[in-house]
């Protein structure tokens, strides 16, 4: 196509823009995509931490059994959830991720969808459904109900097991790459964060029942640790996209006027 036309406005004023055969109004690199989910999560919890240390600090170190200092950091649970005004930077924040968490997801079925339809599909809606526990926990704190906050956060920890090993399986069969060796690499990146991720989690367990049935002091903190790391993990895996992604360019066309499209 040569050029598009648009007329409008109440004063008859014409706007023409001329676009090359097959150019584009505006095209953005696919990267910005991993990188805002990862700018606006990390700006989330760390905005949340530094707000909550500054003005709560012992009120959000403080549990049911013990306080400073037997226990002196927060976790995350309490950092996001507890206190005003963290937890609404938190949620703001959390909140725009949405946008780039979904399009992710939407974006690796069309990357991935040609060389394993079944494991692209698997993939998004499980993506999709994490992506919805991840709304549960943020959103239904542990203040407002302790009970449906605890079974969201397992239901996310739950489904990021298949979520992460089904991305790490086709991750290097990305419809578009600007190299192959890129891309294997990216997926041995993808493996060691994935192990540390449920490396993670058994010893987490261990403090918390530590915490929660032994009641012993400092175990919260040394659970908060391993809590934290997760959320670390979390990011990280999602943000190692910026390199299949960069090999995607987004673009804004034209639409084709009714005489073309005839």
């Amino acid at each position: 196509m040569a050029g598009s036309q648009r007329r409008d406005s109440p004063a008859g004023l014409v706007r023409e823009v001329h676009l090359a055969a097959g150019g584009s109004l505006h095209k953005i690199s696919g990267w910005w995509i991993p990188f805002l989910h990862t700018a606006f999560a990390s700006a989330a919890f760390l905005g949340a931490l530094v707000i909550g240390w500054k003005l709560h600090y012992y009120k959000i170190v403080k549990n049911e059994h013990y306080g400073y200092p037997h226990e002196w950091f927060p976790s995350v649970s309490a950092t996001i959830g507890d206190r005003y005004p963290g937890r609404n930077v938190f949620q703001i924040l959390i909140a725009l991720t949405a946008p780039p968490r979904l399009l992710l997801h939407i974006f690796w079925y069309v990357l991935t969808a040609r060389a394993a339809p079944k494991r692209a599909k698997a993939l998004f809606w499980i993506g999709f459904l994490r992506t919805w526990t991840c709304a549960g926990w943020v959103y239904v704190t542990s203040g407002d109900d302790h009970d449906v906050h605890d079974v969201m956060m397992i239901a996310y920890m739950l489904l990021t097991i298949p979520y992460m090993t089904l991305l790490v399986n086709i991750s290097d069969k990305s419809l578009f790459a600007h190299s192959a060796r890129k891309l294997a690499l990216n997926r041995q990146r993808r493996k060691w964060v994935c192990m540390l991720f449920f490396g993670a989690i058994p010893p987490m367990i261990y403090f918390f029942l530590n915490h929660k049935v032994y009641k012993i002091a400092g175990a919260y903190t040394t659970y908060a640790f391993f809590e934290w790391a997760l959320i670390v993990f979390d990011v990280m895996f999602d943000a190692l996209a910026m390199v299949e992604f960069k090999a995607l360019d987004l673009s804004i066309l034209p639409a084709k006027s009714d005489e073309q499209r005839d």
